[in-house]
């Protein structure tokens, strides 16, 4: 267990966090870890702009005319990895105004722009929990449990010993997940048709990344009477294993770091008899 004292950080966490957010690995190289600083920054900005280029930069024209407001973007996936983000709105943004053919490769490139968004929250994590860790092996194993969680949801719980939470978590939310795809007929896994609910949903993980790949692209020849109700139910799901995560981060953080897992916890200074005098 490695205790987080302000005088045994090798910097800021908000700051390692919020540079990360701006350019992936910048708040690695901020706490001296420049090599890792270095493969994040390729590993996260090569897939976005990857991604980008399959897709030619026209993700953001899936949203209809209406929607297409300076802050949409923010409700993205893409937005965990903002000077990315940024970039393809100035260089890109919602197109020249016409209507024109999506490219062939514009599902997939799509997806890799957004697991790049995933990959630099968790990079932001870990430069947060790297700020107060004694060692980078200690912040791998804040990380990884928290990773895991978003390639199976429940998997990190279950990594932590917390193994009825992690079945817990896996049962619900994948049937959560997989009654929306159901009641939907498979359009909720489409992000042209459904831009902002396929946003929240993509937080359920591996598991929708695989059914998008394998059923994302199904045609739909008729009115889908329950449709609503499964965009409810798999957007639910994602954003419900977005909290998971979070329980997961913490707790790891508290083992690792000695932190109590909440404030009530902390260990509260011993009382102070008081003398009481009595004079005659």
């Amino acid at each position: 267990m490695a205790l987080d004292t302000p005088s045994a950080r090798r910097g800021d966490p908000t700051v390692a966090a919020l540079l990360t957010w701006f350019l992936p690995g910048a708040g690695h190289a901020y706490l001296g870890q420049f090599g890792l600083g270095l493969a994040l920054f390729a590993l996260v900005d090569g897939l976005f702009f990857f991604g980008l280029q399959l897709s030619n930069g026209m993700v953001f024209e899936f949203l209809d005319p209406e929607l297409r407001s300076p802050f949409a973007p923010v409700l993205s996936p893409e937005i965990g990895n903002l000077g990315g983000l940024l970039w393809q709105m100035r260089n890109h943004g919602y197109g020249p105004g016409i209507v024109r053919p999506f490219p062939d490769t514009i599902v997939f490139g799509s997806m890799l722009a957004a697991i790049s968004g995933v990959l630099n929250g968790l990079a932001m994590c870990h430069a947060h929990t790297l700020a107060r860790a004694s060692s980078v092996r200690v912040t791998h194993r804040v990380l990884l449990p928290t990773a895991a969680g978003f390639v199976v949801p429940g998997l990190g719980h279950m990594m932590q010993g917390r193994r009825a939470r992690g079945l817990v978590v896996f049962a619900l939310l994948m049937s959560c997940f997989m009654l929306g795809t159901l009641l939907a007929e498979g359009s909720n896994l489409s992000r042209e048709r459904h831009f902002y609910y396929w946003a929240g949903q993509f937080g359920i993980g591996l598991p929708g990344i695989l059914a998008e790949l394998a059923f994302g692209k199904l045609r739909v020849t008729s009115d889908i009477p329950y449709v609503d109700g499964g965009l409810v139910f798999g957007c639910v799901a994602g954003m419900l294993n977005l909290l998971a995560l979070i329980d997961v981060y913490g707790w790891s953080e508290s083992q690792e770091l000695g932190l109590p897992l909440k404030s009530s916890e902390a260990e509260s200074p011993a009382p102070v008899a008081s003398k009481v005098e009595i004079r005659l």
